[in-house]
């Protein structure tokens, strides 16, 4: 369904005509799990996107439909000055979008009652952050109707905090940031701390997707879905966070000005290992030595370096794998087929893990062959058929 239908949609239900805001999915070249311990990642929006159609009401009712799921959800807006309810534990689509609606009302936005239809084109636990896409499609629509000006920064900082307190995932900024500040054509070199950022070109002189390498030849990102997800994800994740925060605490007794992980360095982690579970110490490596390998991509991005950067994913995805534990299966088989692959750079799970996607770099002669390829070998190992989608760039939120 188009942005046009979803408009036809909404008119159906609601009989009147909406404003229409969108915001994209995301694809992270590299930095796992390392945004919610202050480090570095570098996110790149893409086509895929969610469209919210809203209209304003004149009481306090959300007025919520899914196109997607085919269910309708009313909701009423608190009081202002109540605090964020806790997180609601049941996982409705619909508690993205009432939960950046409560924690902007908490923020002081006072909102008015609204009708609105969604429409997600990111696939659902997927890696691809279709919660982030809603959430800041959502918070920019309820903003824009009540006649409050965007502030793109401020507006990801809320949609984080409604999906940390409301909906219960312990999430870093870094997929809030990318849905509302993206630029097409660019990665986002991302400090999760600071929130200083830098763009890294991703489109080669014709302006299609991809890199250009020395010989001229093309370079696309190639997104492969496993079409699994696998139902621990959200405990795995917020029992991950935890682990790092046990390193955080444990480290902080022999180093000094240790607040994150991100204040910690790989011979501060090895000097001090017998003060960590054999656990967190593994999981604080993960993210010590991720987020060295983040800011050697961007170096070896500015200097065309695909063969290096290539190397930093498979180095990315064997510590997602070992030491963080959050791979499966189906994504390794995923990333050991692309490296079986032809003109193929590099490959790694990308997002949470325990099933989702995974992000490759891929000649731009060779994506037909990697299709075909990914596609055989997958299908005859598990039974399933994957989504592999050849991925523009996109921009952050706005008006569809």
């Amino acid at each position: 369904m188009s942005a046009e239908s979803l408009g036809q949609r909404f008119e159906q239900l609601y009989g009147r005509e909406p404003q229409l805001y969108q915001a994209p999915g995301r694809v992270n070249l590299i930095g796992e799990h390392t945004d919610y311990n202050d480090g570095f990642v570098m996110p790149a929006a893409i086509g895929l996107r969610t469209t919210v159609a809203i209209a304003p009401r004149t009481d306090r009712v959300l007025r919520l439909h899914s196109v997607n799921f085919d269910e309708s959800v009313e909701f009423t807006l608190p009081e202002t000055g109540s605090a964020v309810p806790r997180a609601r534990k049941r996982a409705h689509w619909s508690d993205y979008v009432c939960g950046v609606a409560v924690t902007l009302e908490s923020a002081g936005y006072r909102l008015s009652g609204a009708d609105i239809a969604v429409l997600g084109e990111v696939p659902i636990g997927s890696g691809l952050s279709s919660s982030a896409a809603l959430e800041v499609a959502a918070g920019y629509g309820l903003l824009e109707t009540a006649g409050h000006p965007v502030e793109r920064v401020e507006l990801a900082r809320l949609c984080q905090r409604a999906e940390n307190e409301y909906v219960g995932m312990r999430c870093g900024i870094m997929d809030q940031f990318v849905a509302s500040c993206a630029r097409r054509g660019s990665a986002i070199l991302l400090d999760c701390r600071s929130l200083e950022h830098r763009w890294l070109p991703l489109l080669g002189e014709a302006g299609e997707p991809g890199w250009s390498v020395d010989d001229g030849a093309g370079v696309s990102l190639v997104v492969c879905n496993t079409m699994i997800r696998h139902q621990l994800a959200l405990g795995e994740y917020n029992l991950r966070r935890e682990e790092c925060e046990e390193a955080v605490r444990a480290l902080a007794h022999h180093v000094p000005g240790v607040c994150a992980l991100r204040d910690v360095t790989l011979a501060d982690l090895e000097r001090h290992r017998t003060a960590l579970r054999e656990v967190a110490y593994r999981r604080a490596r993960h993210v010590v030595t991720e987020n060295a390998r983040v800011l050697a991509a961007a170096a070896a991005l500015e200097r065309a370096d695909l063969a290096g950067f290539g190397r930093l994913l498979g180095e990315s995805h064997r510590s997602l794998r070992d030491d963080f534990q959050v791979s499966c299966d189906e994504l390794d088989l995923m990333v050991r087929l692309a490296g079986e692959t032809g003109g193929v750079f590099g490959a790694r799970m990308t997002g949470g893990g325990f099933g989702g996607c995974t992000v490759n770099l891929v000649l731009a002669e060779r994506v037909e062959e990697f299709r075909r390829s990914i596609a055989t070998g997958y299908r005859k190992t598990t039974g399933l058929t994957p989504e592999i989608h050849v991925c523009g760039t996109a921009d952050g939120a706005g008006r569809a």
